[in-house]
This record gives C-alpha cells, structure tokens and sequence, in this order.
C-alpha cells in the first residue's frame, strides 16, 4: 500500500514538475507593435503615460484589452503575437475628441500603424528663450482652436529638471494668457534667489542645481475645459551659459 501510495505521489509529481517547465519554456511575444498618436501626420504631446490605447483580439479563450500607453512625444509601443488586432481610442481619455470607431491591426513582426486623432486644439510656433540677465525662461506660442465649441481651461509653461515635463512632473510652472488665434508670451525665473518663501526650499534648491549644471527643459501645456489631459509641445531643452 505504501509502495502503491508512493507510485502516486511520484506521479503526481512529474506532471507538476512538466507543466511549470512547459510554462517556463513559453515562449514571449516577439513582433511588436509601434506608432505615433498623430494630428494631420505630426505627433501629439501628451502627459508621460497619462493617455492609454486598447488593444483587443478575438479568437482566444480570454477575451481582455492589452493596455497601450502613449509616451510624451506622442509614440506607443507593445510587444505582441503575431495576429489580427482591434486598437481603441479610449473615450474621454486623451485632449482630443472621441472617435468611436476602432482600427484593424494586422501584426506579423515589427509592424507601424499611427493612429490619427483630432484635439480640441494644438500648440505651434513654441520658442523658448532664456536670459543669463535675469536668469529667466522666455516662451512664446500660439494656440489655434481645432475642434469649434472647446475653450481654453489653462495655458501654463512648465520647467522641470529632467526630460520629463508635464503637469505631474515640474519644478515650477506659470499660466499664460488664454488666448486663441494669436501669439502668447509668458516669463518665468530660474533664478534661486527668487524662491525663498516658506514652503519654496525644494524649488530653491532644485533650481540651484540647474543652475549648476547648466540646463533645464521646458513645456508648455494646455488643457481644455471639462478635459482632464493636456495637450502639450514637445519637451525643449533649455541651456544656461
């Protein structure tokens, strides 16, 4: 009886032991998947993985989206198997309006679809100036109304330490003016000196060590009203002489 009890055991014991190697030994997906979120073929900025694109594929047992997030400078990517694909545009989830129709994505090795959108507005003409006088940021831009009926919640330049800037991500920030349609200018210091104010000793000291390494980047960002992401401009480094 022990000798059969034991024959058992030994039994149930390789079939455990060659199920976890035979998951072990499963093999990753290899092709991927890439592209940029576009408006009329350029790029859209958005906040660092604060917008997120579905994917979705039938055919298999469990049916569940794979969560794509969109980079800053408007590109996603995943590694995938090869096969058919629906992407979603996520409503209510990026500074654009919703499209409801979905996009067919055939993968079969590195494969590139981007995905066009329309935002309720983008920024052009972004320079950003800074001035050894003052120790100051200097942005001028244009905002220009894409999708009629939207208006302008917040227009803020953004300065923060390293190549990563948005609403989340900054060491000081200032709002500009909300117009549409015409150049805006807005100023900011990068000077320490500047923040000493209670509560201000992380922005003094973070900006002391800009000023020692001598640069910083900038951003400028603008959120619609009743919209919780931004569209932005690409991040601008921003050198100290």
């Amino acid at each position: 009886m022990k000798l059969k009890i034991s024959l058992y055991t030994l039994f149930a014991l390789s079939v455990f032991l060659l199920t976890n190697c035979a998951k072990d030994n499963y093999e990753p997906p290899k092709s991927m998947l890439s592209g940029k979120v576009t408006y009329n073929g350029t790029p859209v900025p958005v906040r660092t993985n604060g917008v997120q694109l579905e994917l979705w594929q039938h055919g298999y047992q469990l049916f569940t989206k794979i969560p794509v997030y969109v980079a800053q400078d408007g590109s996603y990517s995943a590694a995938l198997f090869d096969g058919d694909y629906k992407l979603v545009r996520l409503r209510g989830n990026g500074p654009w309006a919703d499209v409801t129709d979905s996009i067919d994505v055939k993968v079969k090795g590195n494969t590139v679809v981007d995905v066009p959108v329309t935002p309720y507005f983008n920024i052009t003409a972004a320079t950003f100036t800074y001035a050894a006088a003052d120790k100051s940021v200097t942005a001028t831009f244009t905002v220009n109304q894409v999708v009629t009926g939207k208006t302008v919640e917040l227009s803020t330049l953004m300065i923060g330490a390293t190549e990563f800037v948005d609403n989340t991500n900054l060491i000081i920030s200032t709002e500009a003016a909300k117009t549409v349609g015409s150049a805006v200018t807005v100023k900011i210091s990068l000077d320490p000196a500047n923040y000493t104010a209670a509560g201000q000793a992380f922005v003094k000291q973070t900006l002391e060590g800009i000023q020692f390494k001598k640069y910083a980047f900038a951003r400028i960002g603008v959120k619609t009203t009743g919209t919780a992401e931004r569209i932005f401009t690409q991040v601008q480094k921003i050198t100290i002489p």
